[in-house]
C-alpha cells in the first residue's frame, strides 16, 4: 500500500543524508599516507571519488566531485575541498592516480611538484596495448608485468625502455605512450617499498572496490534526474560499500 512517490521521498532524504555525512567528516585526525583517485561513470556523469590509506592500512572514502570528465579544475576543486576539511599538505603521501595528464596536473597545483606520485600501471599497460594489434599485445603486456614486477628500479627502467626502443618499429604511438610518464609508473620501486605493499600501491585498484560498489547500487536506476541525483547515489554507495572494506595487503609495512 506505499506509493512509488512515497518511496522516492524517503530514498531522496535518505541518499541527500549520506551527502551531508560524506562532505562534513573531518580529515584531520586521519594519519593518511596514501592518496587515491580515480574517476567512475555513473548515470552518464564522471565522478572523481578520493580515497585515502591510513598507516594501519585501513581505507577511508575522502569525498567526491562531479564534472563532464576528470579534467583540472574538477580534481583541483576536490583536493582543496579536503584540504579545508582537514588534510595536511605538508603531510608526507603517496598520491596514486590513473595516469590522467590532468589530474597529474591537478595534485601538482595542490601539493606541489615534489609529491611522490605513482600512476597505476594498470592503466598504463592498457593505453599501451590499445595502440597494439592482437597479435603484439601478449608479448608486449608480459614484457610490461615482468618490469613491474622487478624490485630494482634501474632494472625495470631499463627493461621498460628497451621494449620502447622495439615498440617504436612497430607503432611508434604505442612506444611513446609507454614513455610518457614511465618515471612515474616506478615510484613504488624508487621508494624500495616491499613486495606485497608494492604490488598494492602501484596501481589505482584498491579504489576499485569502491567505484564497483557505486555501479552495483545503482544498475537499477532507469532514469537519472540530474546532477544531484547521480550525487546522492554515488554518496550512498560509496559509504555502504567502506563499511566491508578491508586493510589493504602488505598494510603491516606502512609505518
Amino acid at each position: 500500500g506505499i506509493s512509488a512517490s512515497t518511496i522516492s521521498r524517503h530514498m531522496v532524504k535518505a541518499t541527500a543524508a549520506k551527502v551531508k555525512e560524506l562532505f562534513s567528516r573531518s580529515l584531520s585526525a586521519l594519519e593518511l599516507c596514501v592518496l587515491m583517485i580515480d574517476g567512475v561513470e555513473v548515470g552518464g556523469h564522471t565522478v572523481v571519488i578520493a580515497l585515502g590509506i591510513d598507516t594501519k592500512g585501513v581505507k577511508h572514502v575522502l569525498g567526491l566531485r562531479q564534472g563532464a570528465t576528470e579534467n583540472a579544475a574538477v580534481v583541483k576543486g576536490l583536493l582543496e575541498e579536503l584540504l579545508e576539511r582537514g588534510l595536511s599538505p605538508d603531510r608526507p603521501m603517496l598520491v596514486v592516480i590513473d595516469g590522467a595528464k590532468a589530474l597529474r596536473k591537478a595534485v601538482d597545483a595542490v601539493f606541489g611538484e615534489n609529491v611522490a606520485v605513482q600512476r597505476c600501471t594498470v592503466h598504463k599497460k592498457r593505453n599501451v596495448l590499445d595502440h597494439l594489434p592482437q597479435s603484439d599485445r601478449s608479448r608486449v603486456s608480459r614484457r610490461m608485468s615482468q618490469a613491474y614486477d622487478l624490485t630494482d628500479v634501474d632494472m625495470a627502467r631499463s627493461e621498460l625502455q628497451n621494449l620502447a626502443k622495439e615498440l617504436h618499429a612497430i607503432n611508434p604511438s604505442a612506444a611513446r605512450s609507454l614513455e610518457e610518464g614511465l618515471e612515474e609508473t616506478l615510484t613504488v620501486q624508487r621508494l624500495r617499498l616491499p613486495e606485497l605493499l608494492r604490488v598494492s600501491l602501484r596501481s589505482t585498484n584498491v579504489i576499485e572496490s569502491s567505484n564497483s560498489g557505486v555501479r552495483d547500487r545503482g544498475h537499477n536506476v532507469k532514469r537519472w534526474q540530474g546532477g544531484d541525483h547521480v550525487e546522492r547515489w554515488t554518496a550512498a554507495g560509496l559509504l555502504e560499500t567502506e563499511k566491508s572494506f578491508r586493510r589493504i595487503k602488505g598494510y603491516r609495512h606502512l609505518s
